[in-house]
């Protein structure tokens, strides 16, 4: 399970140094083999896991590609997943598309989902931060069923 936000940095060539405590479960889970496709509703990439990865794909496989929605979101998730390798220094590189897709300058956020991480530009994560805090402190939205019963 991945979880908390890190503050790590991305070289010229693309490279990122996944923290520590991350490699170990890594390697375990998927020979530190992964998937990185975009985001497509947030300025981020998501970074899988090739094991987690595959049962995205398993889903996508079901969808139609008749139906334009259904197309959109494979060509978009699937147009642009790239293959990652952690190295032995435990870095792994992110291709320019991707790094363009969000906007990635040196300064980034690694930044734990349960399954996958999203990889964030370091100053858009915190405006994104700031605006998710916001917009629940403002309420006026309706809670979904699941919201509704959560507590922490």
């Amino acid at each position: 399970m991945y979880r908390g936000a890190s503050s790590i940095t991305i070289d010229s060539k693309g490279r990122l140094a996944i923290p520590t405590k991350f490699r170990e479960l890594l390697v375990a889970e998927c020979q530190g083999e992964m998937i990185c496709t975009i985001d497509i509703h947030q300025p981020c990439l998501l970074l899988y896991p090739l094991t987690e990865w595959e049962e995205v794909e398993a889903k996508l496989r079901k969808l139609s590609s008749m139906n334009p929605h259904e197309r959109r979101v494979q060509r978009l998730l699937l147009g642009h997943a790239s293959e990652c390798k952690l190295d032995g220094n435990g870095r792994t590189l992110i291709s320019g598309p991707l790094r363009n897709h969000a906007s990635l300058q040196k300064n980034i956020m690694l930044v734990g989902q349960l399954n996958k991480f999203e990889i964030w530009d370091e100053a858009i994560w915190q405006q994104q931060v700031e605006q998710d805090i916001e917009l629940e402190n403002a309420g006026g939205f309706e809670l979904t069923e699941r919201l509704q019963d959560f507590s922490f």
